[in-house]
């Protein structure tokens, strides 16, 4: 990503962390989404095979991976898990460890990919999860053992510690993408673009058409062969994602063909 080749804003695709308004509709307006409940509570298949019958072909699945993979049970997050971790298992669970547990976290996560055919997983750490040795280690583990299937898998570490450096050699060794908010970090590496608006300073932060206009200018200067994501992760996100589209002047994107189905669900 040297900034030298221009970039085609109306190669990006837009769209909001979560449903926004009746699914139906919602796939209508956006040609992609961010599946968050995936990373409280993996949905029973059933659910997933839902939402894929109702979007039209071509429409973009992009979904967070489970908790249990990236999050310590300390995490508030673990209170909306349908079954608890007991005391002797906490340790066992999140941070990318070498253990069964964040193994089959990961294969309900592959699963629910493969039904929603979803081309992006992010895998987003806590502020907690830090640049220690052992972190390193297991997040490279972890990253060189999945089956991936050739899907794109975005990381978005939290928090001030982690150097761009480290970022980006984790994520060429891993073949990863740094997944950020533009606004508050700049992406170090990625053959796409994943980024994930939360708000200024707050989620109740409703974007003003200057923060619009300076995310689509920052747009242009990534230069990268792959599809570019901007999805907005704020409470007045699909406002905010439909003027962005407005200012950016982007056009709908291109339908990707779906892959034909073999066997039964």
């Amino acid at each position: 990503m040297d900034g030298k080749t221009p970039v085609h804003l109306n190669s990006c695709i837009v769209g909001c962390c979560g449903w926004t308004k009746a699914q139906a509709k919602y796939v209508q307006t956006f040609s992609a989404i961010e599946i968050q409940a995936t990373f409280y509570q993996p949905p029973v298949d059933v659910v997933a095979r839902r939402w894929k019958a109702i979007a039209p072909a071509g429409f973009r699945f992009c979904m967070k991976a489970w908790q249990l993979i990236t999050h310590t049970p300390s995490s508030p997050t673990y209170r909306r898990l349908k079954s608890g971790v007991s005391d002797s298992e906490k340790d066992l669970y999140g941070s990318f460890r070498p253990t069964e547990q964040v193994t089959l976290a990961w294969e309900r996560t592959r699963e629910i990919a493969t039904i929603l055919d979803a081309c992006v997983v992010v895998f987003q750490c806590p502020a907690s999860f830090l640049p220690t040795r052992e972190n390193i280690h297991n997040l490279s583990t972890f990253f060189q053992n999945i089956d991936r299937d050739g899907r794109v898998l975005a990381w978005e570490p939290r928090g001030s510690e982690w150097s761009d450096e480290t970022i980006r050699d984790l994520c060429a060794a891993n073949d990863l993408v740094h997944c950020v908010d533009p606004l508050d970090r700049d992406s170090v590496y990625g053959e796409s673009v994943y980024w994930r608006l939360h708000g200024r300073g707050s989620y109740r932060y409703r974007y003003t058409d200057q923060d619009l206009t300076e995310i689509s200018g920052q747009l242009q200067r990534h230069a990268v062969p792959g599809p570019r994501y901007v999805m907005f992760n704020n409470m007045s996100s699909m406002e905010d994602a439909l003027r962005f589209r407005e200012i950016s002047r982007l056009k709908p994107v291109g339908r990707r063909k779906r892959l034909p189905h073999n066997g039964a669900d």
